[in-house]
């Protein structure tokens, strides 16, 4: 019967996405077909088997984090506080997809930092969830020995952690990154949730866009903001894990 539930649960996800966005994925489409016709009839002197490598070379620059901007390149996704954030989102299992060791060494240690990163990573994450569970525990206790609440007193605590929560993790980030990344706050929130769950699409990744000046602090903080958000969400989750079963 679960795995039933499943696969009905996947099914309904799969049927409701198609529906969503398979117009946008015509669109896009026909739009791209549109503009490289358009192209090649108005500059005759390009040959099209010049221009699908022009288009191949761009798009395989342009996972390798090499953006143009006039006449020159910009660099900057392998700095080290661009490989600290890749470092951060391959222990946490994120895996944007934006950036990937291009090397044949960076390959190889790429698999043995992750080998001992994610169990690393577990281990701390586990720590943070306890304290947290510690610290909330701890205030209902008090509350309970004050006001000899003992069910409000509970109740009054997770509820108080789980909107602090909210607004650190998931509510007040998105304002940041509107500033700094100019998305929208949906984006942001959608950039949250799916970072802090680690699914990592990686269609919204911060200090990407070489149009923008970040401050040398930007990807610090959102890398705590990563681990501690984790934390949080996976208490959450692990919540909502007992209510299912």
């Amino acid at each position: 019967v679960l795995l039933a539930v499943y696969v009905g649960y996947l099914g309904m996800g799969a049927a409701v996405l198609q529906a969503l966005e398979r117009p946008a994925e015509v669109r896009a489409a026909q739009h791209l077909l549109q503009e490289y016709w358009k192209l090649l009839a108005n500059h005759s002197c390009l040959q099209e088997p010049a221009l699908q490598r022009l288009m191949k070379g761009i798009i395989q620059a342009y996972k390798s984090g090499i953006t143009l901007q006039g006449n020159t390149t910009n660099l900057g996704r392998w700095d080290f506080s661009g490989s600290f954030f890749f470092s951060i989102s391959t222990i946490t299992t994120i895996g944007y997809g934006n950036l990937s060791p291009s090397t044949a060494a960076g390959r190889v240690f790429c698999i043995m930092f992750a080998l001992f990163g994610i169990p690393l990573n577990l281990v701390l994450l586990n720590e943070i969830g306890q304290l947290m569970l510690l610290g909330v525990q701890h205030c209902a206790r008090r509350l309970e020995e004050v006001f000899h609440w003992r069910i409000k007193a509970s109740f009054l605590m997770k509820t108080c952690a789980l909107v602090t929560g909210l607004l650190l993790f998931l509510l007040l980030p998105p304002l940041l990154f509107s500033d700094k990344e100019g998305w929208a706050y949906d984006e942001g929130f959608y950039y949250s949730f799916i970072t802090l769950s680690t699914i990592g699409f990686g269609d919204y990744v911060i200090g990407m866009n070489p149009d923008r000046t970040y401050p040398s602090w930007y990807k610090n903080v959102i890398s705590l903001w990563i681990l501690f958000g984790m934390a949080w969400l996976a208490l959450v989750i692990k919540f909502c894990i007992n209510i299912l079963e």
